[in-house]
């Protein structure tokens, strides 16, 4: 009977364990992109019995426990790369709880620091802050620029109309003052002769005209340039060949240097790959009737546009300085500048500016702001151009932009407390004087945003009181929509149908933006040293007069090398494609076209660069 009895209650406890099971279940989401959570692994342990039970969501991010007995339970998630989620739930005969919840990601392991004074993750939320708080800076002082090219495009805008009306002085032969052209030169072979046979046939007083070609070369251009001279004399033009057989001083002392030799009362300046028209003088002089005058500057025009469309792209950018820079601060009476070539100064507004000074690699920057900052008056004439040939490979532009970026930022530091504390200068041209010196520090702010971004992306990921802030990231988006506009008052390959025209516009004006945001790096690193004050010498840009000489890989002056910053180019493409197509995967958008853009920008740059390793080219 006892053993009967036994087994009764053995069974019937048998058989109530196998009714008092249940079938958990759940679905998983992230917290961030809402999205299923697949692989996650989950467990579960009973608190009394201390057993545990292991599975893992399927791909829609559901997980499932068969034959599970009642009683209170644990359940725990941890991964590799979500933070540990925790929570009791109970099972009961008649309650099967539901087990649906989100989870987040980890702090990553740049920021996972454990706890301190008692707060999760301390320093490494701290740290965050001050990343964000620096990536904002950036963009703000981004946007600055931005609006303050808005209010330049808006002043030319306004301006252009009466300009169009605005009746022009004459040129008068008999009274025309006589006028020095210096050709400032350095190992030109390719470009030397025909600058000089072009500024011979001028259509000016020969009487009253007077050519310097100031020759620093070291090659065979020395003697290309004497027989030409040489030529260009005998045909009774007052020109003459001046070598100096070193560089002090580089394009500056060579101008220096030659003013005890200038004869004329104003001097115009070209470098050598200039081919100003016949009367180029004719159209400028008439401006220094105006004793205040002591510059008349011109736009720039390119004779090899339509060569690439690396050159096509700089035309853009270019044209946004001569039209909009030049001829919204002329229209607003702030400060511009001489841009080093296709100008004529006044010779007493050089020597009351205090000559040419070769502390800085942009020399003509430096001599505008110290000129006007004198009381000198410039003149832009954006209706008078003179043609120049534009850098045909990506070695001779980065060359060139490295020596603009870096001299202008060793302007703003030589300049900044003059433009300040000079007396009688309106508080509006202290501040478009000193943004205009501080320009090329834009593309610092570009490289170190590009860069934090990286790490905001992981920022949030792991602070969710910290997204709020970085979504108002998107409001500076603004700053793109002024500089299309600036861009757009620039255009001048407009046909008068508007869509068409703005379609066209749009494709460049992003496609110029991605090779500015590649151009960053070399860029940031020219602006660095200026602004360190680290010297270095003044690297001329190749000139290829691609008309006679064809194949610009017979260039001897585009030297060409691999540079740690063109690998660094390359791996820059490659982290910020990674990137776009993770973050696209991964369902956040927010940064996948920037991230785009920059990788689209470093791989043409990188590709460009490598391109003409390998070619020659």
């Amino acid at each position: 009977m006892k053993l009967f009895i036994a087994f009764l209650f053995t069974l019937s406890t048998l058989l109530g364990f196998s009714q008092a099971t249940q079938t958990v279940s759940g679905e998983v989401l992230d917290v961030k992109t809402e999205r299923d959570v697949d692989e996650l692994k989950i467990t579960i342990t009973h608190k009394e019995t201390k057993k545990s039970f292991v599975t893992e969501t399927n791909d829609d991010g559901v997980f499932t426990f068969s034959k599970i007995p009642v009683g209170k339970y644990e359940l725990l998630v941890s991964d590799e790369d979500y933070n540990q989620k925790k929570f009791d739930f109970e099972v009961t005969e008649t309650h099967i709880p539901d087990l649906d919840f989100s989870v987040g990601r980890k702090v990553s392991w740049m920021f996972n620091w454990g706890d301190a004074y008692g707060m999760e993750h301390y320093w490494s939320h701290l740290t965050a802050k001050a990343v964000i708080f620096i990536y904002f800076a950036c963009l703000v002082l981004i946007l600055f620029y931005s609006i303050l090219q808005f209010t330049l495009a808006i002043t030319y805008h306004r301006n252009k109309k009466r300009k169009l009306i605005e009746e022009k002085p004459t040129f008068d032969p008999e009274n025309t003052p006589k006028v020095t052209i210096q050709l400032p030169m350095f190992n030109e072979l390719y470009v030397a002769e025909r600058i000089i046979e072009t500024i011979a046939n001028f259509d000016y007083p020969a009487d009253k005209l007077q050519i310097q070609v100031l020759d620093d070369s070291t090659d065979d251009t020395v003697d290309v340039i004497a027989k030409k001279v040489a030529e260009v004399q005998a045909r009774g033009v007052n020109i003459q060949h001046i070598h100096r057989t070193n560089r002090t001083g580089y394009k500056a002392g060579a101008l220096d240097d030659a003013m005890d030799r200038v004869e004329g009362e104003f001097i115009a300046i070209f470098d050598a790959d200039f081919i100003p028209d016949p009367d180029f003088l004719q159209k400028t002089m008439p401006y220094f009737r105006d004793d205040n005058v002591g510059v008349v500057q011109t736009r720039w025009g390119h004779i090899n546009k339509d060569y690439s469309i690396l050159t096509e792209l700089q035309a853009f950018g270019l044209n946004g300085h001569f039209a909009i820079e030049q001829g919204g601060r002329t229209a607003s009476g702030h400060f511009i500048n001489f841009n080093g070539t296709g100008g004529v100064w006044r010779k007493t507004c050089i020597e009351d500016a205090g000559g040419w000074e070769h502390d800085t690699l942009t020399e003509d920057l430096d001599l505008s702001y110290r000129a006007q900052l004198k009381g000198w008056r410039f003149e832009y004439r954006e209706d008078v151009i003179a043609p120049a040939e534009l850098p045909i490979t990506m070695s001779a532009l980065k060359s060139q932009q490295h020596r603009w970026m870096k001299g202008g930022a060793e302007c703003f530091i030589k300049m900044w407390k003059r433009i300040i504390t000079t007396k009688n200068v309106k508080f509006s041209n202290r501040i478009h004087g000193l943004s205009h010196l501080f320009n090329s520090s834009v593309f610092v702010f570009i490289l170190i945003i590009s860069l934090l971004s990286l790490v905001v992306l992981h920022i949030k990921d792991s602070f969710s009181d910290l997204n709020d802030i970085i979504q108002y990231g998107a409001i500076f988006l603004i700053s793109t929509v002024f500089l299309m506009y600036y861009y757009w008052q620039s255009y001048r390959d407009k046909t008068g149908h508007f869509l068409k025209d703005f379609i066209k516009f749009f494709g460049r004006f992003f496609m110029f933006l991605m090779v500015s945001m590649g151009l960053a790096l070399n860029n940031s690193v020219a602006v660095i040293e200026g602004y360190l004050g680290i010297k270095s010498s003044f690297v001329r840009t190749p000139k290829f007069n691609i008309s006679v000489t064809g194949d610009p890989s017979q260039n001897k002056y585009d030297k060409k090398s691999l540079s740690i910053l063109n690998i660094g180019e390359g791996l820059l493409a490659v982290l910020f494609l990674f990137t776009a197509i993770n973050r696209a995967m991964y369902g956040d958008l927010g940064m996948v076209p920037f991230h785009l853009m920059l990788a689209f920008g470093y791989g043409l740059v990188f590709f460009y660069s490598v391109r003409e390793l390998r070619t020659g080219k």
